[in-house]
This record gives C-alpha cells, structure tokens and sequence, in this order.
C-alpha cells in the first residue's frame, strides 16, 4: 500500500448515522469503506458521459421547489402514453 493521508470532510447527521450503522453492521472499517466510496466515485465521473452520472444532490431555487411540491401533491393521474409505455414493458 502507498502513503496514506488524512482528510477531513463535514456530513449531515443522517450520513453519519448511516455511515455508522453500515460499518457496525459490516464490520468495514470507515476508512475503507470512505476510501472505496471515492475510488468508485472518482472512476465513474472518469468513465461515464457526464450525462449518465445523476448526482445524488439537486438544489433548486424555493420557486421551483414550490411548484415540485404542488404538483406532488397534486397527484396527477399519468397521461396515457405512459400508461402504454409502462403496460408495453410489464413483465
């Protein structure tokens, strides 16, 4: 193994719960458990079209997370293309 260095990185509660209850549960160190995390990360952005990576975080702007709330809420019957699609593929 190559010269380790230390790094320091700030997480929401909820990560770090996560974090904790998988490392307990597995047994992984946390080093190596973050260590893997980057490298499957970093070798994806590397590999993919930027394109195909969805990034786990999307910030929108408070309007337009308004208008993603009401029609959540809205529960809008699917259209009928859809409907087709979906029926075409069900298995």
């Amino acid at each position: 193994m190559g010269r380790i260095t230390q790094i320091s990185a700030q997480i929401s509660e909820t990560t770090k719960r996560l974090l904790d209850d998988y490392t307990r549960e597995s047994g992984i160190k946390k080093g190596c458990l973050v260590e893997d995390a980057l490298l499957h990360h970093l070798q994806a952005l590397h590999e993919l079209p930027a394109d195909i990576v969805i990034p786990a975080r999307i910030v929108i702007d408070r309007p337009s997370g308004g208008r993603v709330a009401r029609r959540l809420a809205a529960r809008a019957r699917p259209k009928k293309p859809l409907v087709r699609l979906m029926a075409a593929h069900a298995d």
